[in-house]
């Protein structure tokens, strides 16, 4: 007995959804960061002395996909919880988007700045992955990945060239101050987030003993901050850990412009452990899956910070 032509079709649309559901169910899961508020955000980053690793992604990550793309972030989430550093950029028609340089010809099929085109523009690019290879992937916009990223991660916006009050109204509006953070490069620049909106939260800049001075003269609590103290692990540093510390503060090195270039992975996984165990509390990174493994071992069996993890 032949089927109808109409069950049929509706035999060949379920057998159709039916693989789509499986490929669905098979599509892996993403490790995630458990921070829904900005009071939880600020318990997250506390020192305690018993806290975990930190890993954070630089440019969200480098490894198989383009740098501030969507496809990045995803890898880095399906491997480990992370949080990433972003780098917002603004178009000629004043669209906020990702893109570390000024121009672009290193990381898109484009070329010139980022500033002569507008969204639409950009949006005929395609990104290129971290060995010049052209990938299907496009720029994104900042007001999309805060989207995508909330439940999930957390971001930083590193400061680029949007002014600071466009920075913060975007946040307003989207209620963002619980997951998402902003770099500052000093004093004054942390002191004009904070009253605008005291929720927020801020990777500061604190190298010295002296920027450390003009924050606690700036009023902004150390409740609210990370210190970025330099891309390097040196004895030096040991000073700043343990000012900071005792105000809780988590200290980040990044290694990006250092010991993500060794050539060696044995090398690179020594200098990872290094940082943490000389004194950092976070490492931020351009190879967040490699790290993140590099690392695993120091993670102690038992933390008050092991409930903002969610593993698959």
């Amino acid at each position: 007995m032949q089927l109808r032509p109409s069950w049929l079709l509706i035999g060949i649309c379920l057998a159709f959804f039916s693989c789509a559901a499986s490929k669905v169910d098979r599509s892996p899961q993403l490790n995630t960061l458990r921070v829904k508020s900005s009071g939880a955000l600020r318990e997250f980053f506390h020192f305690s002395g018993q806290g975990v690793p930190l890993i954070s992604g630089h440019r969200g990550g480098t490894e198989g996909y383009p740098e501030n793309s969507l496809a990045t972030f995803k890898n880095t989430l399906r491997h480990t919880p992370a949080f990433f550093e972003v780098d917002p950029r603004l178009t000629k028609d004043s669209v906020i988007v990702l893109m570390h340089d000024a121009t672009l010809d290193r990381t898109t099929t484009g070329s010139g700045k980022v500033s002569d085109y507008t969204w639409a523009e950009l949006q005929q690019l395609r990104l290129k992955d971290r060995e010049g290879n052209i990938t299907e992937h496009r720029i994104p916009t900042l007001e999309e990945v805060i989207a995508w990223s909330r439940g999930k991660t957390i971001l930083n916006l590193d400061k680029k060239d949007v002014p600071l009050e466009m920075t913060a109204a975007l946040l307003e509006k989207h209620k963002a101050a619980g997951h998402v953070m902003v770099t500052v490069h000093n004093a004054a620049q942390a002191k004009f987030y904070f009253q605008r909106n005291p929720e927020l939260m801020f990777s500061a800049f604190v190298k010295t003993k002296e920027a450390l001075q003009e924050y606690e003269r700036a009023g902004v609590p150390w409740s609210h901050m990370i210190a970025y103290i330099g891309p390097e692990n040196k004895p030096e540093n040991k000073e700043m850990y343990d000012l900071l510390h005792a105000r809780g503060v988590m200290c980040m090195i990044s290694a990006a412009s250092t010991y993500d270039r060794l050539s060696n992975p044995v090398e690179r996984r020594k200098a990872y452990q290094e940082i943490f165990t000389g004194g950092a509390d976070i490492l931020e990174t351009d190879l967040p899956v490699e790290a993140a493994a590099s690392v695993k071992a120091l993670v102690p069996a038992t933390s008050a910070k092991h409930k903002f993890f969610k593993f698959y």
